[in-house]
């Protein structure tokens, strides 16, 4: 309980009034029975909170943050009872048979090296030291996972590294580089994720970059937020979509113009957890020349329903199903989405749905590829 009321007074739990808001905002409330101030009520009253398998369904996905207006932090409230329930051996239901959970204890804890490069084809130009560096995240393996859905995550990867070949970067990529840790951080384990961290410090420390580039704003997001809180370093972090949007305002860069109607899904982290919005829709504009939003846009984005492959059920079906009817409605033909995992999440829905949808999702690097004709 001792550990309870420090996560209580940690996310500033106690200024919950129970006015509603939070569940009124929050996806899942509007499908199934999910109160995030019912969940803090209990924790205030001494109940016990860890065993209602209600927290691994949360999507930390910042909407309840957003229209709280006594400051209270509930998803970092989620994450500190989901460390106290991992404790004691509790757990969510984790998709695809604890997968990726192994992937990630894989990547730093097993003997053999790892061959994460081999999505590097002869007409990519990478360095292994240098001032530029590409944090590719987990797209290696999720390409090996969900091919079946039509989905290829390398593909984002090498439209990461062509762009900046384009631009005449040849950025650093790491075969030793491991996951970022975020799935783990955010089901409560928080041990595991600090030696991940670690462990990418020292090895982009150890190629000289001044700058590492990210195309997954989880990765973004657990760099810039989570590891400053456990570790020191100094060198700069910027998203791709921000760093293309810089370069179109100097001028460096020209894409080609489609007329196709073309929305944009602000993924959880990218957006709500670190307010980027901008930045895509900037680059996005300068090639669609009918560029539309969906109803629920920016903060008020709609998420894609699952959160760290945990506690995926038919709630989580049901925000996408109505995520997908929001772009219909806006009679877009592109939806351009800058998280891999809302790609993978989106084209499992219509995977099962076939002709409902007459959408294409279209990863943000492979569009902006498109436009510069490199793909």
């Amino acid at each position: 309980m001792k550990k309870v009321s420090d996560i209580i007074k940690g996310t500033k739990a106690y200024y919950c009034v129970d006015c509603g808001k939070c569940t009124s905002a929050c996806p899942l409330s509007r499908f199934g029975d999910y109160s995030p101030d019912g969940l803090v009520e209990r924790a205030l009253l001494g109940l016990p909170v860890q065993p209602d398998l209600r927290i691994w369904s949360c999507l930390t996905c910042n909407r309840c943050k957003e229209v709280c207006t006594y400051g209270v932090e509930y998803p970092e409230f989620i994450r500190g009872i989901r460390s106290v329930a991992l404790e004691e051996k509790e757990s969510g239901v984790c998709a695809h048979g604890e997968l990726f959970s192994l992937m990630k204890l894989f990547t730093f804890t097993h003997e053999r090296e790892q061959k994460r490069l081999n999505w590097v084809s002869e007409d990519l130009k990478v360095s292994e030291k240098g001032d530029i560096l590409y944090f590719t995240g987990c797209l290696p393996y999720f390409d090996l996972v969900f091919r079946d859905l039509g989905v290829n995550t390398v593909e984002i990867a090498r439209s990461t590294v062509k762009i900046l070949n384009k631009l005449g970067i040849a950025p650093v990529v790491m075969n030793n580089e491991v996951c970022c840790g975020h799935d783990l951080f955010w089901n409560g384990d928080v041990e595991t994720f600090k030696k991940l961290a670690a462990i990418n410090i020292q090895n982009i420390k150890d190629t000289g970059a001044k700058k590492v580039i990210f195309s997954c704003p989880e990765g973004y997001r657990t760099f810039k937020l989570d590891y400053p809180d456990f570790f020191d370093f100094d060198f700069e972090l910027v998203h791709i979509s921000e760093f293309l949007s810089e370069k179109i305002e100097e001028g460096k860069i020209e894409l080609h113009q489609i007329d196709e109607k073309v929305t944009y899904h602000d993924s959880c982290r990218l957006g709500r957890h670190l307010g980027v919005y901008d930045a895509p829709r900037r680059v996005i504009s300068e090639v669609a020349t009918d560029f539309v939003e969906m109803e629920s846009n920016r903060e008020n984005s709609l998420c894609c329903g699952t959160s760290g492959w945990t506690n995926c059920d038919g709630f989580s079906e049901e925000i996408r199903k109505e995520r997908l009817k929001e772009c219909t409605d806006a009679g877009a033909k592109i939806m351009v989405t800058s998280c891999p995992k809302c790609l993978i999440h989106f084209k499992c829905h219509m995977s099962n749905r076939k002709g409902e949808y007459g959408t294409e999702i279209v990863p943000f690097e492979v569009f902006v590829a498109r436009a510069l004709g490199l793909v």
